[in-house]
């Protein structure tokens, strides 16, 4: 599970030490209003600004990549539905696989939903590649007065997501153990073993930590204070101001466009 490793970027960068809320409310407004977008111009603009900025963060190309790399599995998965299922086949013909009529229009929505998932979802890994799960969840109670409850029951859970990688080697070689096959008609049985051992798990854990106080509704003390300056509200203004200049160019290109052409 490579986004849930430990932070890879360098704390010192002017952006990666920015407090945790303040990053996260900063990727949540930039990729906001990609989601009412159908065009592919306003994702672009907005992943080639996420490229941009990301030695401000601290994290190197390669180190995006390695964290990233799902994304490309889920981009090639909305290729191929939309070349099967997508009904709207105006356009040139590029090429016909028997039935199915491969478009300009098909590929240009598939360009369009790849690039949005991209611009979506990279906010997202930048934020938890460059900080630490600790610091987000004390940030979440401090600054942004989430339940203590939630935001440590979080980052317990965050904490234990490396755990069902290995729990998932030891099914399989448990399995090959006994003889059965670990292919892919064994995946749906491990994949239920492994729901089952997380969910007992998280009961374990969830009566540990109402044992030890979590939910006792007391006002708590934190070991490191998280504070949120001028600074961390500049990046979510930022982050507001880039989003909506991606749109308003894209508005822009598509109201002289015909005057360009």
């Amino acid at each position: 599970m490579s986004f849930a490793a430990h932070p890879v970027a360098d704390p010192a960068a002017p952006l990666a030490r920015r407090n945790p809320v303040a990053k996260l409310g900063a990727a949540l407004l930039f990729s906001l209003p990609l989601v009412a977008t159908l065009d592919p111009l306003t994702p672009a603009l907005a992943l080639l600004v996420e490229l941009v900025l990301l030695p401000l963060f601290g994290l190197h190309y390669a180190a995006l990549a390695r964290r990233a790399w799902p994304l490309l599995l889920a981009s090639g998965g909305v290729l191929v539905t939309m070349v099967l299922f997508a009904t709207d086949r105006s356009g040139n013909l590029v090429v016909a696989l028997g039935p199915l009529d491969v478009t300009t229009g098909v590929l240009s929505a598939a360009l369009g939903l790849v690039l949005r998932l991209f611009a979506i979802a990279l906010p997202g890994v930048i934020v938890f590649a460059t900080t630490d799960p600790t610091d987000l969840a004390d940030a979440l109670v401090q600054n942004a007065k989430a339940p203590a409850r939630f935001a440590i029951g979080a980052l317990a859970a965050f904490r234990l997501l490396p755990l069902l990688g290995a729990e998932w080697q030891m099914l399989t070689l448990a399995r090959r153990a006994r003889g059965l096959n670990a292919g892919l008609r064994q995946f749906p049985a491990t994949a239920f073993a492994l729901l089952v051992g997380a969910l007992r798990r998280g009961g374990r854990l969830a009566v540990a930590m109402d044992a030890r106080g979590f939910d006792s509704g007391l006002p708590r003390t934190y070991a490191r204070k998280q504070n949120f300056v001028r600074a961390d509200t500049l990046l979510m203004v930022g982050a507001a101001a880039l989003a909506a200049g991606c749109l308003a160019v894209t508005v822009l290109t598509g109201l002289f466009r015909p005057i360009i052409g």
